[in-house]
Order: structure tokens, then sequence, then C-alpha cells
């Protein structure tokens, strides 16, 4: 009976730590910013044209110490109703992990869409459905040697979450080189981030621009579409441990996916996996 009494205060803390700390684990998890099953209504706080159709929307989180919390590489879905059906579309947040109480999304608007219009047509204090994360892949540090990546328009943003996480970690010595194709000069999002990303990180990062309509002076970047020669110049080898992630238009997914194989890449399958050579996003 005394050795209970004299335990009974120790168990009283323990139970005491332990309602505490499951307590909050539940309040954390119920409060997350966004949620992987769950649509949540987001803010539009701020809109920001970067090219001629096409805008950076900032997005409030519920609390100013928020953080979006999304892994690298992962994306979250937008959804809205229109003509009666329920669309989702997938989007990739431009903003750096560590940003508090915002997120940014950078989204090109096409007249015959259905959420890129929507989103073209929003105003400040207008809110949108979103949940995620969603994909199949999540970035670790040193999953593999190289990676090379090819995007085409919009599809820079999940590369730009990788770069990023990359050249930012010292610990990561994984050499990225990216193929980046669009229209026009001034079709080319998010330019100066890379440049200054490539300029600042050196022996991680190289980036390399393609245009299929250049400024008639002073380019010295690639012409046309991406074509196997530009990949087999600025991609690495295929191998064990390199991987090739692709993100674009479907036309350009479908051609990089013939050329990708004919350089001896595995060919990927309909729906990536994380273990995939080739991941499509």
């Amino acid at each position: 009976m005394l050795i209970i009494q004299e335990l009974l205060p120790a168990v009283l803390t323990l139970t005491a730590v332990l309602v505490t700390y499951f307590y909050l684990k539940a309040k954390s998890n119920n409060d997350k910013a966004i949620e992987k099953k769950v649509f949540k209504s987001f803010k539009l706080i701020e809109k920001i044209p970067v090219s001629h159709n096409t805008s950076k929307y900032r997005f409030e989180l519920p609390k100013p110490d928020d953080v979006l919390g999304l892994p690298v590489g992962s994306h979250i879905a937008i959804m809205a109703e229109i003509n009666g059906k329920r669309i989702s579309r997938s989007y990739t947040p431009t903003t750096p992990e560590q940003d508090k109480g915002h997120f940014d999304l950078v989204i090109k608007s096409y007249p015959t869409g259905n959420i890129s219009k929507l989103m073209g047509e929003l105003k400040v204090g207008d809110s949108v459905g979103m949940r995620g994360p969603k994909g199949n892949f999540v970035y670790t540090s040193n999953m593999c040697k190289e990676i090379g990546m090819i995007a085409g328009g919009t599809g820079i943003t999940p590369m730009l979450q990788i770069i990023r996480r990359v050249c930012n970690d010292p610990a990561d010595k994984t050499k990225i080189s990216l193929i980046f194709a669009n229209i026009t000069e001034d079709d080319i999002l998010l330019k100066k981030e890379l440049d200054e990303i490539a300029k600042a990180s050196p022996d991680n990062f190289k980036v390399h621009y393609v245009l299929e309509r250049p400024p008639s002076e002073n380019w010295t970047g690639e012409v046309g579409l991406v074509s196997k020669d530009m990949i087999e110049k600025y991609c690495p080898k295929p191998s064990k441990d390199v991987k090739l992630l692709l993100c674009g238009p479907l036309p350009m997914i479908k051609m990089l996916t013939t050329a990708t194989n004919e350089l001896g890449f595995q060919k990927p399958r309909a729906v990536s996996k994380m273990e995939d050579q080739v991941y499509k996003f």
C-alpha cells in the first residue's frame, strides 16, 4: 500500500503528460491547414499578373503562423462546380516551404478551360475549395545521384519545389539538370528565381531554356521543340541512380515519353509511381 502511495504522484504526472500529448496531437491533426480527403475553403488575398495569360494567386492560411505543410513533389486539388458538375484540377504551390500565413499558385488561364478559366475570373476576397496532398512523388534528400527535369510552361511548378529543397540543403548532393520549354521569352515563368538559384548553386543545379519562337537577337538558348538530341545533351544518362521528371502539356509529355524510351530510359506507366525511373507529374 505504501509503495502505491509513493508511486501515485508519478503515475498521475505521467497520465497528465500522456493526456496532454494526445490532446495536442489530435488538436494538431484537426487544425491542419489543408486536408487530404476534405476540400477546405481558402480565401484569395492577392492576384499578381505574371504574363498575358498567367497570374500568381496568393491564398490565406487559417492562421498567420501556419505553413501549408505539403510534402515536396506533391500538389493540391482545386474543386469547383461548373455547369452543374464538380470538376477538380491539380496544381503545385510555388511558395517556399517555410513561408507562413499564405501559399501561392501560378496558374495559366485558358479561354476554353474549366478550373483555369474560373481562376482567371477570381477576385480578391473570393474563396476556393482545395485539398491535398495529392500525387505519388515525395522528394527525400539524396534519393538519387542525378535528376533530369523537362518542363513546359506551368509544368515548372513541381520542379521548382524539388530544386529549392535540394539547393537549400547543404547535405543534399543531388545534381539537377532542367530543360525548360516555352513558346516565347515572355512565357518563361519564374525565370528570375531559376537563374538566381542556378547562380547560387552551380554544383547542384543547371537550367537550359528552349523557345519555339525566340527573340530575333541575343538569344543563347535552344530553339524549337525539346528534341531527343537536347535530352541527350543536357540530361543525365539512364542508370539506376538517376530519375527523369516530366511535367507539361499532354502532347509534349507524349513526345518526351517516346524520346526518353528511345534513349534507354524505362518506359513510364500511365500513372507514375515513386519507384519509376521516368516520373510524369
